[in-house]
C-alpha cells in the first residue's frame, strides 16, 4: 500500500511539473510576440492573377511597418505569370509575428484612372500589435508630386516591377478591454488555484502515507510482542 501511494505522489509531482512548464511556455510565447518602438514588424505578401496564386513571400525590412512609426514605403509588384492586362491583379498580406491577415486588395485593373495606394492602419497597445486593416484608395495628388515617376511607370504596360505606395499609420489603443481582461484574470486565477490544490493534495497524501506506514509498523511490532496463551 505504501508503495502504491508513493507512486501516486510521484505521478502528481510529474503532473504538477508539467502544468508549471506549460504555464512558463505560454508566458514565454506571449513575451516573444512583444515589440519595442522602432522594431521592424515582419510582413509577407501573396499575389493572385486569374485563378493562380503565388506562395507567401517575406518582404524585406524597408518595405515593412516599423512598430509605432508612421511612414510611407514603395512596395514593388512583380509581373505575374501570364499577365495580359485584361484581368485584375490582387495582393494579400500577413502582418506581424501574429500573422494578421489583410485579405485581397485590388491594385491593378481596378477600373480607376488614378494610381492606387494601400492605406494600412495598425492598432497597438504597449508592446503588443492588436490588429491590422487596409484598403486601396486613390493616391493623393501631393504624393504624385513627390513621386512624379510613379504615375508614368504604373500605367506603362512594359514597365515591371511596378510600385505601389503603402502608407502605414499607427493608432494606440489605450482603452481597457474589460471583458478580455476579466477572462485573462479568471483563467490565470483558475490555473494557479488548480496548481496550488495539487500541491496541497500532494502534501496531505505524503503525511497520510507516513501516518499509515507508521501505524502499520507499530501494529506489526505490537502483534509480534504479545505471547501466545494456551
Amino acid at each position: 500500500m505504501g508503495l502504491f501511494m508513493a507512486r501516486n505522489c510521484r505521478n502528481e509531482r510529474s503532473i504538477t511539473n508539467s502544468l508549471l512548464s506549460s504555464f512558463v511556455i505560454l508566458s514565454l510565447a506571449s513575451t516573444s510576440l512583444a515589440y519595442r518602438p522602432g522594431d521592424i514588424v515582419p510582413m509577407s505578401k501573396m499575389g493572385q492573377y486569374h485563378s493562380t496564386r503565388t506562395v507567401w513571400h517575406d518582404m524585406i525590412g524597408r518595405h515593412c511597418p516599423i512598430f509605432g512609426v508612421n511612414r510611407e514605403v514603395l512596395i514593388p509588384i512583380p509581373k505575374p505569370t501570364g499577365y495580359t492586362g485584361a484581368d485584375p491583379y490582387k495582393l494579400s498580406f500577413q502582418v506581424g509575428r501574429e500573422k494578421f491577415l489583410i485579405s485581397w486588395l485590388l491594385v491593378i485593373n481596378r477600373k480607376s484612372s488614378e494610381v492606387p495606394m494601400i492605406d494600412v492602419h495598425l492598432r497597438y497597445s504597449g508592446s503588443d500589435l492588436l490588429g491590422v486593416t487596409a484598403k486601396v484608395i486613390d493616391m493623393p495628388h501631393h504624393y504624385i508630386e513627390i513621386h512624379p515617376d510613379i504615375r508614368k511607370q504604373f500605367w506603362d504596360p512594359e514597365h515591371w516591377p511596378k510600385h505601389v505606395l503603402a502608407r502605414y499609420t499607427w493608432k494606440e489603443q489605450s482603452e481597457i478591454d474589460v471583458t478580455s481582461g476579466f477572462y485573462v484574470l479568471f483563467g490565470s486565477g483558475l490555473l494557479m488555484t488548480f496548481i496550488l490544490s495539487i500541491y496541497i493534495l500532494q502534501s496531505s497524501r505524503d503525511k497520510f502515507t507516513r501516518f499509515v506506514m507508521e501505524t502499520v509498523a507499530e501494529t506489526s511490532m505490537s502483534a509480534g510482542g504479545v505471547a501466545k496463551v494456551e
